[in-house]
């Protein structure tokens, strides 16, 4: 299993262990970690799961054009490391990831 940090907007930092095969989103709802809403479940039709990936030990999969167009709905400013985190799915590519929520995401 790998950790994920998630950094608040306000500061607040939490720390998640997440098991392979489960979502950065998943793991941030099912956890009660405030800023990621994941309002669609996951499937790729909002985008309140917006993050800034400030690190990962490995590459991050390849965003798909579908990824892209949703993030031009996100809330916040939609910077380069911008990711929907229902999208980063746990494996040893992204093995102790580390990142940044919004001010909002809706």
């Amino acid at each position: 299993m790998s950790r994920v940090k998630y950094l608040a907007a306000d500061g607040t930092e939490t720390v998640l262990v997440v098991p392979a095969s489960t979502s950065i989103m998943q793991a941030a709802v099912s956890s009660g970690v405030r800023g990621i809403v994941g309002e669609c479940g996951g499937q790729l039709m909002c985008a309140t799961c917006h993050v800034y990936v400030e690190s990962v030990a490995g590459q991050l999969p390849e965003q798909t054009q579908d990824e892209r167009d949703m993030l031009e709905l996100a809330a916040s400013p939609v910077h380069e490391c911008s990711r929907l985190s229902c999208q980063l799915i746990m494996d040893d590519s992204i093995a102790h990831a580390r990142v940044r929520l919004p001010e909002t995401q809706v």
